[in-house]
């Protein structure tokens, strides 16, 4: 349930194409999406029409935080701002957080993304 690390000689596992895509199921507001192996978590949830929160898109604000409840990541940063207790609990940043199985993770705060309507053309003569 934690993220993906290096075998034991330090070679990180090849990463996946991508066309290789993961579901991603959000307990807590019981939405799917689908994640692409190349792309965020955050980034496949706003193609989705999900809105997750976030700040920062980089690993540090934290927050997107929420918990790996199943599956496996890896980061497409060095250091993620979390401490190693909270990576070894399951807690993870979507913004930065790629797929490598699927995925079931919970204290996501997701909203729908709405379009704006369209806005009607205005009426009469040209100024």
């Amino acid at each position: 349930m934690t993220a993906s690390s290096p075998t034991p000689d330090g070679i990180a596992p090849p990463l996946p194409t991508g066309a290789v895509t993961y579901a991603i199921e959000l307990e807590t507001s019981g939405w799917n999406y689908a994640a692409r192996a190349d792309e965020t978590l955050l980034q496949a949830a706003l193609r989705a029409g999900i809105r997750l929160a976030s700040s920062c898109r980089n690993g540090t604000c934290r927050a997107c935080i929420c918990h790996l409840e199943a599956g496996a990541i890896t980061y497409v940063v060095e250091r993620p701002g979390l401490s190693r207790d909270e990576i070894e609990e399951g807690w993870i940043l979507p913004c930065v957080a790629q797929a490598r199985a699927d995925l079931r993770l919970a204290g996501d705060s997701a909203e729908r993304v709405v379009a704006d309507p369209p806005r009607p053309l205005p009426l009469g003569p040209r100024r």
